[in-house]
């Protein structure tokens, strides 16, 4: 009895150091997924907080030399090209992730779709914008916001299809029967159910995509190439927050990189605020279906 004892002790003893050396190691893996992200946040707040002004927010940039100033066209231009990469980008994502998991599974269409998604999620940016660059720009003769949404909206299908997919295959295979068993037709059953039940993996999924797509510059740079005044004309150059602030850093005025990290601020910002409004919004489940 005494040997079984202390085997049993010994045997807890490691287990226990195991389980907190586990614990300890996760931790460590969370502060330094974190850290990073809180390091870039502070550093932003110190270098961009003190140029945030209300000018800042309704004013264009002025000409080279002279004070002041703002991004106020930057900001909306920003919002009309991923209005527009969102529109293109999202149902065309959420359709394929759908054929994926529901319709097309095992099938040399849905493996030839998966094949294409994961090479496009590899693709670097900068070789999209030549791509749209050479579709659109060139045809057309000139550069547009409409070939900036194109180019952040197909950069946003692989991303969103491949988490559509994922999250309706963890959907459990006995609810699909419930409904198949109660007479509700297949596609029925995938939009009122499926969809509905993986809904908030799909919305994380978007706004992982729109979160990638918010800060790119290089495929900006060969369609919407960017604009110093106010332009919502979807036929016409624009400017993006990413431009100007690409524009603002490398130029050599200090006034125009005091204005860089303050654009950065507000990009970062605006990028974690929506996507905390959606994991909360998720979260408190109303995109559930709760009251």
């Amino acid at each position: 009895m005494s040997s079984r004892y202390k085997t049993g002790k010994a045997t807890q003893i490691w287990r226990s150091a195991t389980n907190h050396m586990a614990t300890g190691l996760a931790v460590l893996s969370t502060v330094l997924v974190v850290a990073p992200l809180i390091a870039i946040f502070v550093y932003l707040i110190y270098k961009g907080a003190s140029s945030l002004n209300l000018a800042f927010f309704i004013k264009t940039p002025r000409a080279v030399g002279e004070p002041g100033g703002g991004m106020a066209n930057a900001i909306v231009g920003s919002a009309l090209l991923l209005g527009i990469g969102s529109l293109i980008g999202v149902p065309i994502g959420i359709a394929s992730g759908v054929f994926l998991a529901e319709f097309g599974r095992g099938g040399k269409l849905a493996n030839a779709v998966r094949f294409t998604a994961d090479v496009l999620n590899g693709v670097p940016s900068i070789v999209m914008g030549i791509a749209i660059y050479s579709l659109i720009v060139l045809p057309q003769k000139h550069f547009s916001a409409l070939a900036g949404g194109v180019a952040l909206g197909i950069m946003m299908i692989p991303t969103i299809t491949r988490t559509t997919e994922e999250m309706l295959l963890m959907v459990p295979h006995s609810i699909r029967e419930a409904a198949l068993g109660l007479g509700v037709p297949n596609w029925r059953s995938v939009l009122s159910i499926t969809l509905k039940t993986a809904s908030p993996g799909i919305i994380t999924g978007c706004m992982l995509a729109f979160a990638r797509v918010a800060g790119e510059t290089a495929p900006l740079l060969f369609t919407a190439f960017g604009n110093q005044f106010w332009s919502a004309n979807l036929n016409e150059p624009i400017a993006a927050l990413p431009l100007q602030i690409y524009v603002y850093a490398i130029s050599p005025y200090d006034e125009w990189h005091r204005l860089a990290w303050a654009g950065s601020l507000v990009l970062i910002v605006l990028i974690v605020l929506s996507v905390s409004l959606v994991r909360f919004v998720t979260t408190r489940g109303v995109l559930k279906g709760a009251n």
